[in-house]
């Protein structure tokens, strides 16, 4: 990896340490951590904050995914706008600026998806939506996007090192998702409106 490279990569981890789950709830004065599952993200936003913020975080976790995807894509081509992509994903779940305690990178993920395969991006995102709506639960949609990453990304044409950072990242999410894999097994999982402690 050349300099331009490296600097692409890490210019994406920093970026991803922007955690508007974090932002959006201080700026309402609200300390996310000590609210709800404590968890930075979009779904704890929205149970304790409402659809407005929720949104707003949403919004602008995808526009970061987005962003170093496509400044990597730009600098170095398809694999590092992945390896990009993944740095911001890991940015989001271990952010510089917060102590490392961040979300579970989905969003983030997405964003990257959105530039890298925009169609495929569409179409997880529907499929993401199908899931919170007949599930009730955004980690069960979640964690089909990641199983879903990579063989979607075979399926558009994409081989070599794009599907090893995106396998990476899909493996983050998982792994980030580990205390909901437990609830789900046992049927203590949360809905997404429902209030957590």
């Amino acid at each position: 990896m050349d300099l331009p490279v490296l600097g692409v990569v890490l210019a994406g981890y920093l970026l991803g340490s922007i955690d508007f789950g974090v932002i959006v709830p201080r700026i309402r004065g609200v300390d996310i951590y000590a609210t709800g599952s404590g968890n930075p993200g979009a779904t704890n936003v929205l149970r304790s904050m409402g659809r407005g913020a929720a949104a707003a975080v949403l919004v602008g976790d995808l526009l970061k995914g987005f962003a170093a995807a496509a400044v990597g894509d730009l600098v170095g081509g398809e694999a590092v706008g992945f390896a990009a992509g993944l740095a911001a994903v890991a940015g989001h779940c271990f952010p510089v600026w917060y102590r490392f305690k961040g979300g579970k990178g989905v969003a983030a993920a997405g964003g990257a998806l959105f530039w890298l395969e925009p169609l495929l991006g569409l179409t997880l995102l529907a499929v993401w939506a199908g899931l919170v709506a007949t599930t009730k639960r955004a980690s069960i949609a979640s964690l089909a996007l990641a199983v879903l990453y990579v063989p979607g990304l075979v399926v558009f044409g994409h081989r070599a090192w794009s599907l090893v950072w995106a396998g990476a990242a899909a493996l983050l999410i998982v792994v980030r998702h580990w205390g909901n894999i437990r609830r789900l097994v046992s049927g203590a999982e949360h809905t997404i409106g429902e209030a957590t402690s």
